[in-house]
């Protein structure tokens, strides 16, 4: 009998996992209690169009592409992807617009044009930086298992290199860093922004994440339909192979037996046994007991102080004019320093950046003035367990934001048809994380150290995820999926030769919240 291993949650980790696991012929069961897969990567409603409501970016591409042919696929068979040719357009008060390129040359060639030779420098400098950060790390750390310490990381990188060790620049932060190639402040501003993209401060993150930046310019790509379109690509891979999808109800226990997962109580009271439990839910909310007392004891919590950002998140269906948008847009504070205190002091940036992803824009042809489909991202606290946000506070932030639309010549229709997602919501959708988006914050030399791994406390039960090792993101969560898929099978081929007997099954513990997906 092929073992079986049950998934929690649906998101790209859990995804990715199912088919990874059910094309090497394993039982795969996932369970989720939405209604549909993607996990953050979902579409909500508005106007009577779909709007992306989670990640919109789409990077290393050959992550996907490796998984799906892993399983005997092509990935663009299943999606139809292009090259994004801009990046992203960026802009500030009164200082015009910058737009990143996919070729570098022409990105450089931009920066000396905005702000002058000694700039365009500054941006080949940080590039090769980058570049090399990326190279030391992307085989030991981002697709390599969780390191247990630093020694370990000097081990894998090699103890011959200690020049690379120094050189990833782990105990200076990320804005320090990026002045010593621009001292135009908009362009340390800019790139200052990657920091972000795992929900983190860039006064408080190691240098070490300029490594996005390489990544980034690997290759942006627009994916028909979003990345909800990805996911739902994943899961008929999985099916195809055989991987059984349970929508509609969450997960309410862990099972163990003789101190091994053994299985899954479904919040309607049925039963999945398993070989193998992968969980791609936040660990956060496998810490506070959703998974019961014995799922509980599986990982620990990070606690409130090293959450990740929040975000105020509008869905709109409006009209736009001025500003002209590319699909990625970045409006940038004038102040970024109070942005930062502002979230540090549990409140929404007063005078915020804005990001805009114009989802029926793709570079190519221009905006016909009716409609159009956006997702609008304000960086904020993730204080969704801890304050409720009223309808005055909602107000402010959707002035504030506003203001610097406005300000950087964007005007959005007064009364388009929208809807604002808070920290409450976030706190609702990811249970136990006040809305942290991205798991915990990297924030200080040790942070990917400490990040929850793919391994728990409890044998045969895993993590997966963007909230695990190596990191938020889809192409981290894909890759959390492919570490956890490769544990599960080392992990049941042991259990094979030592055990050729073991059955699944045993005792459940009640559950001390409500059902947990991904």
């Amino acid at each position: 009998m092929a073992a079986r291993v049950a998934i929690i949650g649906a998101g790209i980790g859990g995804l990715a996992a199912a088919a990874l696991l059910s094309a090497r012929g394993l039982a795969v069961t996932v369970i989720e209690k939405a209604g549909h897969p993607g996990g953050k990567a979902r579409q909500l409603a508005v106007d009577g169009v779909r709007i992306d409501a989670g990640p919109t970016v789409f990077t290393l591409r050959d992550v996907f592409a490796d998984i799906f042919h892993d399983c005997g696929a092509d990935l663009t068979d299943h999606v139809t992807i292009r090259r994004a040719q801009v990046l992203a357009r960026h802009a500030w008060d009164g200082d015009g617009q910058l737009d990143l390129h996919a070729d570098p040359a022409r990105s450089e060639e931009a920066i000396g044009d905005f702000a002058g030779a000694a700039a365009a420098a500054g941006f080949r400098a940080f590039r090769a930086e980058a570049a090399r950060i990326h190279g030391i790390l992307d085989a030991t750390m981002l697709r390599g298992s969780k390191l247990a310490w630093p020694p370990s990381l000097m081990w894998r990188i090699g103890l011959w290199r200690v020049g690379d060790l120094l050189a990833i620049r782990p105990y200076e932060s990320l804005w320090k860093v990026l002045g010593e190639h621009f001292a135009d402040q908009r362009l340390r501003q800019l790139f200052a922004r990657y920091s972000t993209y795992c929900g983190s401060s860039p006064f408080a993150t190691p240098a070490t994440l300029m490594l996005i930046a390489h990544v980034e310019a690997q290759g942006v790509w627009l994916i028909d339909g979003g990345i909800s379109a990805l996911a739902q690509a994943l899961m008929n891979l999985a099916q195809r192979h055989g991987a059984q999808f349970r929508f509609g109800t969450g997960a309410a226990m862990l099972e163990t037996h003789n101190g091994r997962a053994s299985g899954v109580v479904l919040a309607n009271g049925e039963h999945v046994p398993a070989d193998a439990v992968i969980t791609n839910a936040d660990p956060e909310a496998l810490a506070a007991g959703r998974l019961g007392p014995i799922g509980a004891m599986a990982v620990s919590s990070h606690g409130v102080r090293h959450r990740s950002l929040s975000a105020m998140v509008w869905l709109a269906h409006a009209k736009t004019s001025g500003f002209p948008l590319q699909r990625h847009n970045v409006l940038f504070s004038p102040d970024y320093p109070r942005e930062f205190s502002d979230i540090r002091g549990g409140r929404p940036p007063a005078d915020p950046s804005v990001y805009v992803c114009a989802q029926d824009r793709d570079g190519t042809t221009a905006q016909a003035g009716g409609r159009e489909r956006l997702q609008i991202i304000v960086n904020a606290p993730a204080n969704g367990d801890s304050h409720a946000y009223s309808e005055k506070e909602r107000d402010q932030c959707t002035l504030a934001m506003r203001k610097t639309l406005r300000r950087c010549g964007l005007e959005l229709e007064p009364d388009c048809p929208r809807i604002l997602l808070t920290p409450n919501e976030f706190e609702t959708f990811l249970p136990s994380t006040g809305g942290a988006i991205y798991g915990r914050a990297s924030h200080g030399w040790a942070a990917s150290f400490l990040r929850q791994g793919t391994r728990t406390r409890i044998p045969g039960l895993y993590c997966a995820g963007g909230s695990t090792h190596p990191g938020a993101g889809v192409p981290m969560a894909a890759l959390s999926a492919r570490l956890a898929s490769r544990a599960v099978l080392q992990d049941l081929a042991s259990m094979r030769r030592f055990h050729p007997v073991a059955m699944a099954g045993g005792m459940s513990m009640p559950s001390a919240g409500a059902g947990v997906t991904g």
